[in-house]
Formats: structure tokens, sequence, C-alpha cells
């Protein structure tokens, strides 16, 4: 067990949360940065006439090419190195030759690291060619959501605090747009460190006050996803594929984020 383990394992309600130390942290940084480069390719990539499998390829030979390994790859026997997700599929979208984007596609890329043993997660929300207007409110809204839950993860606070910051920027984006946002329930965010998900699970709703308190050491994904219709989800047959029940389009935005006596400090952040 590594030092970070044995000293969540001590701290009571926070049992079995890894806290690292500020070495661990940097080296979580090294794997971030593989994850951002990679999306940031993935980001130019993307465009009508493109496959999924084409983008999941760019993917694992960026990440290889640094030294890392795909956190996704061979994860519970997922078969690529990137999730990609594409109009209502909200996560977990498997790539494939066959899914080729389409001009105003919305496609959600999750893509994950793994460098000296240590994980890096992120994902953004991009369009195959021009987003269309309510699909750029919708990527738009769920990307502040991520900011407002990372500026959140500050010493002292209570994990629903992050939650609730989440959830209060949604319906702020909501009431400016005049859009009901679906808050997906079934998945969030989550720890992160020597593996890819830890505890505490991050939920992207919820009342402040409860839960673990924050301290110095934890990192922890942010990942607020949000449809523009019903929050209710289905899984394909596929095992993986997450879609929304009425078909509506979905954004995914993500970072993996360091709690610091400094504040915030966002791990799969560009250089």
């Amino acid at each position: 067990m590594s030092r970070g383990g044995l000293l969540g394992m001590l701290r009571g309600r926070q049992s079995m949360i890894e806290i690292k130390s500020r070495g661990e942290l940097e080296a979580m940084r090294a794997a971030g940065i593989v994850v951002a480069r990679t999306l940031d390719l993935l980001t130019k990539a993307v465009r009508p006439g493109v496959s999924t499998a084409e983008l999941d390829e760019l993917a694992e030979q960026t990440i290889r090419d640094a030294g890392a390994v795909p956190s996704f790859k061979g994860y519970h026997d997922y078969p690529a190195s990137i999730c990609s997700s594409v109009n209502e599929q909200v996560v977990h979208g498997i790539p494939a030759a066959g899914q080729v984007l389409a001009e105003g596609d919305l496609i959600s890329i999750d893509c994950g690291a793994i460098l000296d043993g240590w994980h890096g997660d992120a994902a953004v929300t991009v369009a195959a060619g021009t987003m269309r207007p309510e699909d750029v409110q919708l990527s738009n809204a769920t990307r502040t959501a991520l900011y407002a839950g990372v500026e959140a993860l500050v010493v002292g606070a209570r994990l629903s605090d992050v939650s609730h910051a989440i959830e209060q920027s949604i319906l702020r984006s909501a009431k400016a747009d005049g859009v009901k946002y679906g808050i997906i329930r079934d998945y969030g965010g989550h720890g992160i460190g020597t593996e890819m998900h830890m505890e505490p699970y991050l939920s992207n709703y919820g009342k402040p006050g409860k839960g673990p308190r924050l301290v110095a050491g934890m990192a922890i994904a942010v990942e607020p996803m949000l449809s523009l219709g019903d929050h209710r989800t289905d899984e394909l047959d596929d095992g993986w594929t997450v879609v929304t029940v009425d078909d509506s389009r979905a954004a995914h935005w993500e970072h993996s984020v360091a709690i610091t006596d400094d504040g915030p400090w966002i791990l799969t952040a560009p250089e």
C-alpha cells in the first residue's frame, strides 16, 4: 500500500480515500499532461468524415508515445483507449470504424492515461463542424459547472459542497439559457490516484454540508454530465454505452483536480 493510501485509511471518515504527498500529486500532474495533450490533438482531429475508431487510434498512439498507458483499454474488458459518446450518448461510448461523424454531431471524448503508476482522467465535448446554438449552450453550461465544482474543492469543505456548487451552476445556466437541463444522476465524479476510480463518489447535485471533509492531498475527478432533456439514462446491449432515454443530446466535461493548501490544482489542465 502506498504512503498516500495508508494515510487515507487513518483519517476516520476519510477512510479509504487516498491522500497524496506533494511529490505524488506532481506525478499525477505528469499523467494529467499526457491526457491534456491527447485531448488537444483529438479536439483538433474531430471533423465530419472522421470515425471514432480513428480518434481512438490517435489517442492510443499519443498516450503510448509519451511513455504512458491508456487507462481505459482493458479496464473491466473495455476495448478502447477513449470513450467517444456521440449526440444522445452520454458516456462510455465505444469507438467504432462504422461510426463516422457527420456535420453538427456532438461528441464527448473521455480520456485517461497511466504514467509511472498514477492516473489522469479528463473529458471534453466538441462538435464535428459547426456546433448548433443549443449544443453550444449545453456544452458551455456543462463546462461552467465543471469549473464551479473545481472552485469548491477547498480544504475544510464537505464533499457535498462540491456537488451543490455544480448543481447551482447548472441551475443558473438553465435560467440564463431558458432551458431545463437534465442533470445526469446515475454517473458522477470520483477519487483518482493509484487507481482510476477510487473513493469518494462525487454526485453532480445535492445539498451542501454532507460527506467527508476535504483535506490537502485528495484528488478528485469532477465530471458533470448534462442533457437537453430528461436526466434518465439507459445502457445499451454492449454493456457500456449510456444514452439518454429521450434521445436528447448530452455533454460531458471533466478534470482531475488535487486539493491543496493553496487551492484547487487542475492536474489535467493544458500546460
